[in-house]
């Protein structure tokens, strides 16, 4: 059968011969054996409806096993012969340009080159899945392959619900993934519920189909280095020979060094699972792999005297490097930490003084144990990190929940008051004030020929529309232009693509509306192919993530969701060609609410409407939100759009004056 046929066939029609496990595959870590007798039975029951009756007694006894062997049932058998990577669109069977689009967009987030576990379907952050099982994948395939542009399909964490008719002018692909009730949304509740095979963690762009590969993270660890850098060092200085210390070489973490490097610093990242580490370095997101500290210590002492720009892989734990560098006096200046500890407690995190092979054993066999050793480990970890900064290190969460998970488990991260944290959120002390607040995210788009020219032109072209719109721009942002500017005409060079030939860059509503328009333009024209725009959640506007996205939100709102809903279904009615809201990502099963959204510019005129409407709501509904938290830069910039767009009115707060509430209590 060819390629097409085989995704127009969905289910095989004939029961596929059982295939043996990749011996070289990232298996992803086995996860808790949580369910009981009847529950386990219950979950075979659940991935048996997907195949007739005739099979079931064979499957039954195989996906019982695979619950044994991994914790889930991911029904390996059906998974498709062919190579999945992004095809150019005209090699997708469909009978809507769009889903087919989708399609791509799908196949890359589960491309070996990109995905963290392919086989398990996941595609970063230890846990974040395109699908739950290999029978949701060819379904949805199939229907997007026959789907009209009259209907949607409806997805329940992976699952096809079904096509229901709709129109034109609808999302062609509603996305919820792990939308539990509230009560229902703690740890264990996803691992329970996921093996049940009901819902799944979706990170952010895995389950939304927006994962573009390393990249994606690249430019937003990018900003946020370069400016935590020059937080600390004086004007006339840089960041050459200077040192960057972090973890986690996985899917969204391995973009680290790469972000070293363009910041022009010494970058260490830790990673305890080799073939993680290894593949980073094949791939050349990181310059050098070591996997002892005295060759450590001696590589980065070379580093320091030669002020290099370099990245280095430490095949161990970190905790094991803030300890030896603090013994040896070699000084940090910036800090952070980029392990999956959205989840602990199944394969996020591993312990010091632990092997990597001994940890997975315990986290399947003996999960207390394993808990217990992870929070023995981040005491340590922050005890660590407490010396070098009481020595001037910069040291700042980067949004994975480490100083969640530290106070948790009794470590020395609280703040005098006892509420707060005593090390900043990136977002508090970088992104949110000088991005976020001025509407600036991480617009993203994917060339859909496949064509590394296509993606060659859109970089011009977005490069030659923001420096026309700076020509014009306050003061406030021209730094945050610059650095665009500057990140799009280096893109290229610093070898960015990873799987489809996909883009990242920071804008704000305007930039992003006229960029895309520009696009559009080209594409009508014949001089590109057809373009996905999207975004990281990671974003002004589509996430709620009280320690991180939301996290310089101070009117006591960061706890709260509606801006996350309301950006979903604001971007529905205005032309997203596919919509998402997921619990979790980034920082953890319910610590978050984020939503995404895809769109297809084909170079038509309707397309050109829907852009301006959505890609402008998409981001003004944030910013309306910060400025209502009485953020000075987010009130600014809904002033200006206000002046610039008539139609916009937006409720300003009235701000108090302090000395009004002093003596009220």
């Amino acid at each position: 059968m060819t390629f097409q046929e085989q995704i127009l066939q969905g289910i095989p029609k004939a029961l596929p011969t059982k295939k043996a496990y990749p011996k070289d595959a990232n298996r992803a870590p086995k996860r808790k054996d949580i369910l009981t007798v009847e529950e386990k039975q219950l979950a075979i029951r659940n991935a048996l409806r997907y195949f007739p009756k005739s099979w079931h007694n064979e499957l039954a006894e195989e996906f019982a096993n695979e619950l044994k062997e991994f914790g889930r049932i991911y029904m390996y058998r059906f998974k498709p012969d062919y190579k999945i990577y992004a095809r150019p669109i005209s090699e997708y069977p469909a009978k809507s340009l769009q889903a087919a689009a989708i399609m791509v967009m799908i196949q890359n987030n589960l491309d070996p080159a990109v995905a963290q576990h392919p086989e398990e379907l996941i595609t970063y952050g230890g846990n974040g899945a395109v699908f739950q099982n290999w029978a949701q994948y060819l379904l949805v395939m199939q229907y997007l392959a026959t789907m009209t542009e009259d209907q949607t399909l409806h997805m329940y964490s992976g699952h096809p619900m079904g096509l229901f008719p709709s129109s034109k002018n609808a999302p062609r692909v509603v996305v919820t993934n792990g939308m539990m009730i509230p009560n229902y949304s703690k740890p264990d509740d996803w691992e329970k519920f996921n093996a049940l095979g009901v819902t799944q963690y979706g990170q952010m762009t895995a389950g939304s189909f927006m994962y573009i590969g390393p990249q994606g993270i690249v430019h937003g660890t990018t900003i946020t280095v370069m400016n935590a850098f020059r937080k600390i060092l004086n004007k006339d200085e840089n960041s050459n020979g200077k040192i960057f210390l972090t973890a986690g070489l996985g899917g969204m973490s391995g973009a680290q060094p790469k972000a070293g490097n363009i910041a022009g610093c010494i970058t260490i990242a830790a990673e305890v699972n080799p073939k993680a580490a290894t593949k980073r370095c094949e791939q050349g997101w990181v310059d050098v792999l070591v996997d002892n500290l005295d060759d450590l210590v001696t590589r980065v002492k070379k580093a320091q005297s030669k002020n290099e720009v370099v990245s280095i892989a430490y095949i161990g734990n970190v905790v094991e490097v803030w300890e030896r560098f603090y013994e040896d006096d070699i000084f940090i200046h910036v800090g952070s930490d980029q392990t999956s500890l959205h989840i602990p407690w199944t394969g996020g995190y591993y312990p010091v003084d632990v092997s990597y092979e001994e940890s997975n054993r315990l986290i399947s066999e003996e999960p207390e144990a394993f808990k217990q050793k992870v929070q023995e480990s981040l005491k340590r970890h922050a005890h660590a990190i407490n010396k070098h900064t009481a020595r001037g290190t910069y040291f700042f969460d980067y949004g994975n929940a480490f100083l969640l998970e530290a106070s948790r488990a009794g470590a020395d991260v609280m703040a005098e008051n006892g509420i707060d944290f005593k090390y900043p959120s990136y977002v508090q002390d970088i992104l949110g004030p000088m991005c976020f607040d001025y509407g600036f995210g991480p617009f993203r788009w994917v060339c859909l020929s496949g064509k590394s020219e296509d993606l060659d032109a859109t970089d011009a072209i977005a490069a030659c529309v923001l420096q026309e719109i700076m020509e014009n721009s306050p003061e406030q942002i021209q730094l945050q232009m610059q650095d665009n500017i500057t990140w799009i005409k280096d893109a290229k060079n610093n070898k960015m693509v990873v799987g489809s030939q996909a883009r990242i860059l920071y804008a704000d509503a305007e930039g992003r509306s006229k960029i895309a328009q520009a696009f559009n333009k080209a594409i009508a024209e014949g001089k590109i192919g057809l373009v996905v725009l999207g975004r990281d959640h990671h974003d002004v506007s589509g996430t709620d993530s009280p320690f991180r996205e939301t996290s310089n939100i101070y009117d006591g709102s960061r706890f709260t969701a509606d801006m996350a809903i309301h950006n979903v279904i604001g971007d529905s009615f205005r032309g997203a060609t596919w919509v998402s809201i997921h619990n979790g990502g980034g920082v953890g099963w319910g610590e978050v609410i984020n939503g995404g959204f895809g769109m297809v510019l084909d170079g038509s005129k309707e397309a050109e409407e829907r852009l301006k409407s959505m890609l402008f709501y998409d981001v003004n509904n944030g910013i309306a939100r910060r400025s209502w938290a009485r953020n000075d830069e987010a009130i600014f910039a809904i002033k200006r759009e206000m002046e610039r767009t008539p139609n916009l009115k937006v409720t300003l707060p009235n701000l108090v004056d302090d000395t009004i509430l002093n003596n009220l209590f």
